[in-house]
């Protein structure tokens, strides 16, 4: 199985804590460094958060070979045209080395506390799919033209991209699924059981046909080297919940939550191999523990 590294910078985490984990999944031959798009994040305290796009066009020119994902931007905070715009741009500053995910935007208190708005779910999901067309249209050879109950287009845009995969992601058992078959270069579902994963990406396959699409996953991966430190891990994120670790571990089971030592990711990872899975976005949370992502990316991969 193939890795990235995903990261949640809305929690907090400056460009350079970025840049030093975008060069550690570099460094270690993973398939790309992913960011999430979140402008806020908790009210008290608001810890900073940086914008994906501004960052991103950083480490298009700080990072070499490594690819750069956005995972992903809601619909809500940009009109196409700047998505559009911001993703051409990041994949000539990257040598077309950008991965672009959309999705139609599912934190309410961030759009509330800043202003944005927020439509209810019909017309998010409307207005997803209107732009999911105009990014076709303007990243498609010449003139392009879209017209849809949201979104038109009727030019040429220019810098036209030469390496961006679009990837749609999202937890819904069929329609996400279906639209990423027959639009996106990726499906990505966040973490669950391996059957829920099987079932989905079944979905999406037959949506896809002879398109190929690639199906990945993203999640929190809790890792150790020893059954005592795993124990001492589950203990910890169990107080932090104020349940028992036996509470922890039924929890983590009935959300497919994957946990263990090496030899027993290995075989929860064979099985999401099974179901169709074929790469693993490895969230991490805290971009000033270092230490921590590099022993995780180092116990993972055995």
């Amino acid at each position: 199985m193939l890795f990235s590294i995903m990261t949640e910078p809305q929690m907090g985490g400056t460009y350079d804590e970025l840049l030093r984990v975008a060069r550690l999944a570099e460094s270690e031959g993973l398939y790309s460094f992913a960011r999430s798009d979140h402008l806020a994040w908790s009210p008290e305290p608001a810890p900073e958060a940086t914008d994906a796009f501004a960052t991103m066009g950083g480490l298009a020119r700080d990072t070499d070979t490594v690819r750069l994902a956005v995972l992903v931007t809601p619909i809500t905070f940009r009109h196409p045209a700047i998505i559009a715009k911001n993703a051409a741009t990041i994949d000539q500053m990257s040598g077309g080395r950008f991965d672009l995910g959309v999705g139609t935007g599912w934190n309410d208190f961030e759009h509330d506390a800043l202003g944005i708005p927020f439509p209810e779910d019909s017309e998010r999901w409307a207005r997803f799919e209107d732009a999911i067309g105009y990014l076709e249209a303007a990243f498609g050879g010449g003139r392009g033209t879209h017209s849809g109950p949201f979104y038109s287009l009727d030019l040429d845009v220019r810098p036209k991209p030469t390496g961006i995969r679009l990837i749609i992601g999202g937890s819904g058992p069929k329609r996400t699924p279906t639209l990423a078959g027959t639009r996106a270069d990726e499906y990505n579902v966040f973490i669950c059981p391996v059957d829920e994963a099987k079932a989905k990406i079944s979905v999406m396959r037959e949506a896809a046909g002879d398109r190929l699409v690639e199906a990945t996953m993203m999640g929190p991966v809790t890792v150790a080297a020893t059954d005592a430190e795993l124990a001492g891990l589950i203990a910890a994120a169990a107080g932090r919940r104020n349940i028992t670790s036996d509470e922890m571990i039924v929890r983590w089971n009935k959300a497919g939550q994957l946990f263990g030592t090496p030899s027993q990711l290995r075989e929860k990872l064979a099985a999401l191999e099974e179901a169709g899975v074929e790469r693993l976005y490895l969230q991490w949370l805290d971009l000033t523990d270092y230490d921590g992502v590099a022993r995780m990316v180092e116990l993972v991969r055995g």
